[in-house]
């Protein structure tokens, strides 16, 4: 079994990823590595970002490694809050009021179409490869269900009545925007 760092602390997004890959990878935290700083975050598109994470990391440990990064897209919004998601309601804020944020500007909003986006950079034996998932949904109007994080419980998925936050994490992870994007990654590295 190989290992692969995951450019992450995030034990959802972990989890999500060892359950796709583990088979044949052994997937590492930044924590399992002992690594606790901030990754940077401030490029202008998921995929700047998540090279910017994966680079960062493959060149602190010199070991295959994959960063993410995720945006919320809104179509009433211009495809906001996107490449800021994590970010929405400011610098310091978390996944709360970001999420009231987002129910805020779309209170008066007919058209609640949105996709979560998922990019993917892996850098492995020094070569950048990019995979990309996305899961087309629309933005209910209060939050619902107890699972997963982020926007989870705002956003419902196409084909189902329940947010990702009111789906299993199995039933999550057979569908979500991540989950496509890795098992992209996964095709790759087989």
């Amino acid at each position: 079994m190989k290992n692969l760092i995951f450019a992450t602390n995030n034990e959802y997004k972990v989890s999500e990823a060892t359950g796709i890959l583990g088979r044949k990878f052994k997937v590492l935290s930044l924590a399992d590595m002992n690594f606790s700083e901030e990754l940077l975050e401030d490029a202008e598109t998921l995929e700047g970002n998540a090279l910017l994470k994966a680079a960062y990391i493959y060149d602190q440990f010199g070991l295959d490694c994959f960063a993410d990064d995720t945006g919320l897209e809104v179509d009433a919004l211009n495809g906001a809050p996107g490449v800021y998601s994590a970010r929405y309601a400011g610098k310091s804020c978390d996944a709360e009021k970001n999420m009231q944020k987002l129910l805020n500007e779309m209170q008066k909003q007919t058209n609640r179409k949105a996709c979560f986006r998922t990019v993917i950079v892996l850098i492995k034996n020094g070569k950048t490869h990019h995979f990309e998932g996305k899961i087309d949904g629309e933005i209910g109007t209060k939050p619902s269900g107890n699972q997963g994080f982020g926007y989870d419980p705002v956003f419902i998925p196409n084909g189902f009545n329940k947010s990702f936050a009111g789906l299993s994490p199995h039933q999550k992870n057979r569908i979500s925007h991540r989950a496509i994007a890795l098992k992209k990654m996964a095709g790759f590295l087989r």
